[in-house]
């Protein structure tokens, strides 16, 4: 049995088409996540996937990609998977192009692409800046302007950025790091000034030191560490919430690391 396999047959659900419809919402949600196939993004496909949401899963390892869509089959449901290297402007906007004909509105958008690369921004070397400036920077740009007109001219809808605690306090050893995830979260701060107006929300998560693969070899114990889980169960939280409050920021962290 997986874990799906108790969602499905569930009472008082209907599938049509593949996807999950209920008896009082006829409507499916719709998310586009980037980053989708570990840490952070998995969890949140998983959450959004268990409560019907229509998913579009955006990564650069194919392979991951339909690993992660083999085990939503179980629920019978469609997922639709697209490998992209998201630190090239022109995979990016070839991604764009396709998905506006596969898959309609999107109600959430879901900025979780990114990279960490430690180093001092005195010492490294340009390309490293670079790299991170492209993913944890570009990429959501380019998803947020084209995604966040789609929403502006819908007058619903709402962008989650993954940002870090670095976006507010630059972190040791994580020069560029830190620089790009400041950008980020003021990227967020002009999306939700721009958007909140046309009833579009704008949510930032902070998290501190979170169970990635970005830890992988750590002696540290798992429940010192914020879990994806979190995160993704908060998020959802979030999208519950009555229609006039956006949750502008969320500063998630361990409690004892």
């Amino acid at each position: 049995m997986t874990l799906f396999d108790n969602y499905k047959n569930i009472r008082g659900f209907q599938y049509k088409y593949g996807f999950l419809l209920t008896k009082t919402n006829p409507y499916t949600m719709k998310a586009v996540i980037t980053g989708a196939t570990k840490g952070i993004g998995r969890a949140i496909a998983i959450k959004l996937w268990q409560q019907g949401y229509q998913l579009a899963l955006v990564a650069r390892g194919l392979k991951e990609l339909e690993q992660l869509q083999d085990e939503l089959f179980d629920a019978d449901r469609k997922i639709l998977i697209y490998s992209v290297d998201c630190s090239i402007k022109e995979e990016v906007l070839k991604f764009l192009d396709q998905i506006d004909s596969a898959f309609g509105f999107a109600d959430v958008l879901v900025n979780n692409v990114g990279t960490y690369i430690p180093g001092s921004l005195l010492d490294e070397d340009d390309e490293t800046f670079e790299m991170q400036q492209s993913l944890n920077v570009n990429a959501s740009y380019y998803m947020s302007k084209f995604f966040g007109k789609k929403m502006r001219s819908e007058h619903r809808g709402h962008i989650f950025n993954i940002c870090s605690v670095a976006s507010k306090a630059p972190v040791e050893n994580g020069g560029s790091y830190s620089v790009t995830k400041a950008a980020m979260l003021s990227l967020n701060n002009v999306l939700r000034q721009e958007l909140a107006p046309h009833n579009v929300k704008v949510t930032a998560f902070l998290p501190g030191s979170t169970k990635t693969s970005s830890w992988e070899g750590t002696t540290i114990p798992d429940e010192k560490f914020v879990q994806p889980e979190d995160i993704a169960e908060t998020l959802y939280t979030i999208l519950n919430l009555s229609k006039g409050v956006n949750v502008d920021e969320v500063l998630i962290t361990p409690l004892n690391f």
